[in-house]
Formats: structure tokens, sequence, C-alpha cells
């Protein structure tokens, strides 16, 4: 299960899961996102695309259940969608932009655990990663509701690893600094985008976390920085 499928990032992840033959249940916000990002995969049997808003309990396990019903269990969920907005000074900070981003970068995680940890438990294994961000690690000026939310993020992470590492399920994160997409090209014209991370080598990071080559790592958060 990938979320925020249709992104930079998202389309990165679907291409490097999809060479190693997995069945994907891919989420955005709306169908047409992805229609456009995979017009292939649009009835094709081996993967399933889904509408969902990530903040909601109910449309996220009615997204895992698609994945259920069509492959008979989740066994990896990598969640990507999120936001990132430039705002005020904590000061100035408006009660608006704060919740906008607790809920895509935190609470969004939240919903999306409840709809597949209970088909991991219930499997006795499983995999979970989250795209968190370098910048959780400490304050950034004018980011206040957006590192706050990312550090949230990660503290949910570690806590739901407490909770399920015992019964098989890695959940861990990647906290990359700026990725190279056409997005962060325009906002920065003049920033040497080849110190930042591509999406490719970020996806790729995503597919260890999932393998059993990384089922010993708990609770972690690996830092993808590259020459940033």
């Amino acid at each position: 299960m990938i979320t925020g499928a249709a992104g930079a990032l998202g389309r990165a992840a679907v291409a490097t899961f999809r060479a190693e033959g997995a069945h994907l249940l891919l989420v955005d916000r709306e169908l047409a996102l992805l229609y456009d990002a995979f017009p292939d995969l649009v009835g094709d049997d081996h993967h399933v695309l889904s509408a969902g808003d990530v903040t909601d309990i109910a449309s996220m396990q009615s997204a895992a259940m698609s994945a259920v019903d069509a492959f008979g269990r989740v066994d990896a969920l990598v969640h990507i969608a999120g936001g990132f907005e430039m705002g005020e000074s904590v000061h100035q900070l408006s009660r608006e932009s704060w919740q906008r981003m607790m809920d895509l970068n935190a609470w969004s995680f939240a919903a999306c655990t409840h709809a597949v940890v209970p088909h991991m438990l219930a499997a006795g294994r499983g995999a979970i990663v989250a795209v968190s961000a370098r910048s959780a690690a400490q304050g950034v000026a004018q980011m206040g509701a957006y590192v706050a939310s990312k550090s949230a993020l990660q503290r949910l992470v570690e806590t739901l690893s407490a909770e399920v590492r015992e019964k098989g399920i890695a959940v861990n994160s990647v906290a990359p600094s700026i990725i190279d997409t056409a997005a962060n090209r325009a906002a920065m014209p003049g920033a040497d985008s080849a110190r930042w991370v591509s999406p490719h080598t970020l996806a790729e990071s995503l597919r260890f976390l999932c393998s059993e080559a990384a089922s010993a790592i708990h609770g972690q958060h690996l830092v993808v920085s590259g020459l940033s």
C-alpha cells in the first residue's frame, strides 16, 4: 500500500516495487491523479488504484480492504502522502496552519495504520515505512508547524514500533533532506539540485526498509540527505 502514489516520490516508489514484482495498492486523493500517473495500470488485475483521504480512518480502511479483497493481505505500508508549508513565525502561527500540517503529516500516519495494522497482526508480519524529514530533528525558522508535525510523526513511528515489533511488524521512517522534484526546482531555481536526493534513491531506501533484510530494524529514522 503506497499513499501519495501519484506524486514524484510516489511514482518512483511504484516503479521500484513493480520492478520486484509486488502487487500494489496505490492511494491518492483523486482517481484522476492515479489514472494520469499510471495509465498502464488502469484495469490491471495485479494492482489496485484507490482514491482516499489519508486523514480519514474509514477512507483508509476501505482502501486497505480493497487490497485484502484483491490479494488476500497487506504486507507493507509505504506512507508517502503528507504536506509542506513555509509559514508564519511561531508567534504569528495560525491554528489553521498548525492543524493542517498536523493532520497531513502526523494524524495521517495514525489513520493509515488503523487500516493496515490489524491485517498485519493477523498475519504475524508486516512492514511500515513513513516519509519523515531530516528537518524534524530541530526547529527551522518559518517552518514551525511543518517541523513539529514531522517530529510528531517520528514519535508516532517510534511508539508504534515499540507496540508491534514483538509481533513481527517492523516500523521505521526515512528522513530525507530536499528531494529533487520539479516542484522543488521551480521553488528554488538558484539551488544546486545535484546535491539533493533523487526520488529513485529515496524509493530504494523505502524498498529496503520493507524487505526481509531490514526485518531487524525497528523504530529508526534513516536520514537520506544526498550532499545537502
